[in-house]
């Protein structure tokens, strides 16, 4: 069945009022009798005043408008109407003997929904007037699925909100007590066995941690509430901390972290939060899809008007097809130690970028790594 066909059969015509605006009464009473037969509810008032009252009053659903009245035109009256946040979105036939364009022309520019010209043909008003009623029934449909679909999304975004936020906090109390427990142990004093089920526990702590912390932000950045407070950054004083930060989780596959910085101020006008956790993800990335006794290199550049930090591994590579879309496309991947990762936080590096006025690349080679940089403004 068509859309337009569900629709109609959808359309209970009994749920909807027309008001009648006629100073007289045999034409009143004709459209009543055709509207009532059709099934419609039907209200009537005999002037311009008098319209706008039972409109105010009846709330219906579409108004049959006589132009020529006694006290205000039924342009007059379409135009108050319209202005009226109450009455505003109510559909208007106007029912005249007026046939010159231009007084067609004035009844479109104040409000017309359609014409009938009278004396009217019956099948052509009850035609006009379902198609108006369809429109209002379509309407209708379409603010309730919005409706449900805000109150959808708020719920999932509330959800993920709690999830993240609520489970962050124990997460990362799991997570410095398994850091500390991993370095001071090893394979000697507690044995093979036992320091193989920590250090796994360690980096899937790291790996949920970082997760949440994705989650948390994206969420906020999705709903807006994610404040950007830009400030003067020097990167020379930034990115040394952000590296500094992944020592110890590089030396469990024993990965070397070479940074390399600038001799000269590197100063961008940026969001600290934001911009670090651009870094961070690729320094988490890079890890993960870098073999053991593997290096990455870090480097901060300046090229053009731009300060430029790059993180390049000698991992497992992106596959070209997918160069185009990974940070927007959410997959699922997997590091050379089975590492999961949820796709989200190349999405959240793009949108950070993206707020701080600057952008994310990519550049890999199947099998012998990849280099992802953020390009963020200098300070003019």
């Amino acid at each position: 069945m068509l859309e337009t066909e569900k629709l109609e059969s959808q359309i209970q015509k009994s749920d909807y009022k027309i008001l009648i605006v006629d100073d007289v009464m045999s034409n009143v009473l004709l459209l009543k009798i055709l509207l009532t037969n059709e099934k419609y509810q039907v209200c009537t008032a005999n002037c311009g005043n008098m319209c706008i009252e039972q409109a105010k009053a009846e709330k219906p659903d579409l108004i049959l408008l006589d132009v020529m009245m006694p006290d205000i035109t039924g342009f007059d009256a379409a135009q108050i109407l319209k202005k009226d946040p109450e009455t505003s979105h109510i559909p208007i036939i106007f029912l005249t003997a007026l046939n010159n364009p231009s007084d067609l022309v004035h009844g479109f520019q104040v409000g017309a929904s359609d014409f009938l010209t009278k004396p009217f043909n019956k099948e052509e008003l009850v035609v006009r007037v379902f198609h108006q009623i369809k429109l209002v029934a379509a309407t209708r449909i379409i603010e309730k699925q919005n409706a449900e679909l805000r109150a959808t999304i708020g719920n999932r975004d509330k959800m993920y909100s709690v999830i993240a936020h609520d489970l962050r906090s124990p997460m990362a109390s799991i997570r410095m007590v398994l850091n500390l427990v991993v370095a001071s142990s090893s394979p000697e004093t507690i044995g093979a066995e036992l320091y193989e089920l920590l250090d796994k526990a360690n980096k899937e702590s790291e790996e949920v941690h970082d997760l949440l912390d994705n989650l948390l932000k994206w969420t906020k950045s999705q709903t807006g509430r994610l404040n950007v407070v830009m400030q003067d950054l020097d990167l020379n004083d930034i990115i040394p901390g952000v590296v500094d930060i992944f020592e110890m989780i590089a030396q469990t596959k024993q990965i070397k972290l070479n940074y390399t910085g600038s001799s000269v101020p590197v100063v961008v006008t940026a969001d600290n939060d934001m911009l670090k956790t651009v870094v961070r993800n690729f320094m988490s990335n890079a890890i993960k899809f870098s073999p053991e006794s593997s290096s990455i290199e870090i480097t901060l550049t300046t090229e053009s008007d731009n300060a430029k930090i790059s993180v390049r591994d000698h991992g497992v590579g992106i596959a070209p097809e997918r160069l185009n879309s990974i940070f927007n496309k959410g997959e699922t991947t997997y590091g050379t130690d089975g590492e999961e990762g949820s796709g989200l936080g190349l999405q959240l590096c793009q949108d950070f970028a993206s707020k701080i006025g600057g952008h994310c690349t990519v550049e890999s080679v199947l099998g012998e790594g990849s280099t992802f940089s953020v390009f963020v403004p200098l300070k003019k």
